[in-house]
């Protein structure tokens, strides 16, 4: 079950410069966005919101303040090389292969599509300009879907199979992977 997060507008960018974390606006306007997350998302937020009112108390005057929702134990913003570094020991515990932490996102694309999720639902909720950035993107996803969805389709027409049905007279679906031109 999905439900929204209070709506707290994604509005913020992060960059890493010469001059340590900076925040900087988003790159367009459409980039700015509302964004529902799974009910187990928002029971981890509410825990991390806790721990973090903790981590307040415990840092006393050292806390500043500055409205992010992952931060280091004084509220700074996390530097992208310690977060790429705690995501690697993360991996490598599990037993998972190296990925960048940005691929998160490209798992989550991939799995809302395999479980039928429009296009440009996905195309909102990565904050895509133009569907065609996220088709292009995700149409090795697609390919693949459309295969599935062939298979299944060769499975309906198939239909229960007799001894006739098992000679080869050429009115056999094509194979999935067969290109049209």
């Amino acid at each position: 079950m999905f439900t929204p997060w209070p709506w707290v507008p994604l509005r913020r960018a992060k960059s890493h410069g010469t001059h340590g974390v900076t925040t900087l606006p988003t790159k367009t306007r459409a980039s700015e966005r509302r964004i529902a997350l799974p009910t187990r998302c928002l029971q981890s937020l509410k825990h991390h919101h806790e721990q973090q009112q903790r981590e307040r108390e415990a840092a006393g005057t050292t806390w500043q303040h500055n409205g992010h929702v992952f931060t280091t134990l004084q509220d700074r913003p996390i530097d992208p090389t310690n977060l790429t570094r705690t995501f690697t020991t993360l991996l490598r515990k599990a037993g998972l292969r190296r990925i960048r932490f940005h691929d998160l996102r490209h798992s989550t694309a991939t799995l809302l599509l395999e479980q039928g999720v429009e296009l440009v639902v996905i195309k909102e909720l990565l904050g895509h300009a133009h569907i065609g950035v996220t088709a292009t993107v995700y149409a090795h996803v697609r390919l693949r879907l459309q295969c599935d969805a062939i298979d299944t389709l060769s499975t309906a027409l198939d239909g229960p199979v007799s001894d006739e049905s098992t000679r080869d007279d050429g009115t056999d679906p094509p194979l999935c992977g067969a290109t049209v031109h």
